[in-house]
């Protein structure tokens, strides 16, 4: 029986935590369990997951469908695509069936990648030897969860790049079931012997757009500016910095490659949707090269530019207790420490 292998390569780093990994959780548990019904993927799929954080490790081996169990996903410190991308090729090296003369190997192998941050490591060697040796033999999908991953990033090692633009529960449940029929929609392919490429299921009525990672981002580099979102009124707003200095206090931060605050200002979201460009990797920006905190324009909440854990941007006000209003996520506010962070810059 020739096996179709499917890797689950899942980021564990801690900017996961929380409901992000809970879905994931839930999300596998929903893959297999509609697999096991499927007779052709009941057939021929083998199920593999790895996790990395700063290292990787397999969570279950290369099991046969029905032997499969989800297993619990651990949390780890950094996002080392490198280091995991060469667990996976190691990993194929020891489990994939070659074909020999007596009999024909696996089926090309599924890979799908889930990440939510740009990765931490050294990526070249790992992706010069993914490239030149795996790339070809294998389908790598590479979806970003949330508009935190420097998507052209992923264009360097596939060619099947998708955006999870939202990370509610429910955008979570319609994108595993997509997973889930494009393992079966490939399953059918390799059983008819007809196509042993992945057959990825239709994106209609999912938050789910495949990223053209050729486009790569020109931004306007007098300003920096920033979108985000009223916790309180749910409205958008643009936080505008500039280059120039604004006063004598700003000149040593804006030598050195800084920006100074300009202010910030109410967008209608549809308006803003509609004339913007889509599907090109997203810029960033380290919050340690902005020079002040703009009120809220939505609500006049004190602080405007506050970083949620999936790396989108809201106010706050005097109450420590917030929510996001992009992801739902509760928590307490906290000062940044060190370098500051990169968030996701608009093109100006």
């Amino acid at each position: 029986m020739r096996r179709l292998p499917i890797y689950f390569l899942v980021d564990v780093s801690e900017s996961m935590v929380g409901e992000p990994i809970e879905q994931v959780q839930k999300g596998m548990r929903t893959i297999i369990q509609e697999l096991r019904v499927d007779p052709y993927a009941l057939e021929t799929a083998f199920v593999s997951v790895i996790a990395f954080a700063g290292k990787a490790k397999s969570l279950s081996l290369l099991t046969e469908l029905y032997k499969f169990y989800p297993p619990v996903f651990p949390i780890g410190g950094g996002t080392s695509l490198g280091a995991a991308l060469e667990y996976l090729m190691d990993d194929m090296d020891r489990s994939l069936q070659k074909t020999t003369v007596d009999m024909k190997g696996d089926w090309k192998p599924i890979v799908f990648l889930f990440t939510d941050g740009t990765p931490t490591d050294d990526t070249a060697k790992a992706f010069a030897r993914w490239n030149a040796k795996y790339r070809k033999s294998c389908n790598l999908v590479a979806i970003s969860i949330g508009d935190n991953v420097d998507t052209h990033i992923l264009g360097q090692i596939s060619d099947n790049v998708l955006l999870l633009k939202e990370t509610d529960a429910e955008s979570f449940t319609k994108f595993f079931k997509w997973v889930t029929a494009s393992i079966k929609a490939t399953s059918v392919s390799v059983s008819d012997y007809s196509n042993d490429d992945v057959q990825l299921a239709p994106t209609n009525g999912i938050n789910l757009e495949k990223v053209d990672t050729t486009i790569h981002c020109k931004v306007d580099e007098n300003f920096a500016v920033l979108l985000g979102k009223c916790q309180t009124t749910n409205k958008s707003y643009l936080i505008k910095y500039r280059r120039r200095f604004v006063n004598f206090e700003d000149i040593s931060n804006l030598l050195n490659g800084g920006f100074g605050l300009i202010g910030a200002y109410p967008i209608d979201e549809k308006d803003y949707g509609e004339l913007s460009l889509s599907g090109a990797s997203a810029p960033y920006i380290n919050t340690s090269i902005l020079r002040g905190v703009p009120t809220c324009p939505c609500c006049g909440n004190q602080l405007g530019l506050v970083i949620c854990e999936c790396g989108n941007l809201f106010c706050a006000g005097d109450n420590s207790n917030t929510h996001c209003p992009w992801c739902g996520t509760e928590g307490v506010l906290s000062a940044i420490e060190g370098d500051g962070m990169n968030v996701t810059r608009t093109r100006g």
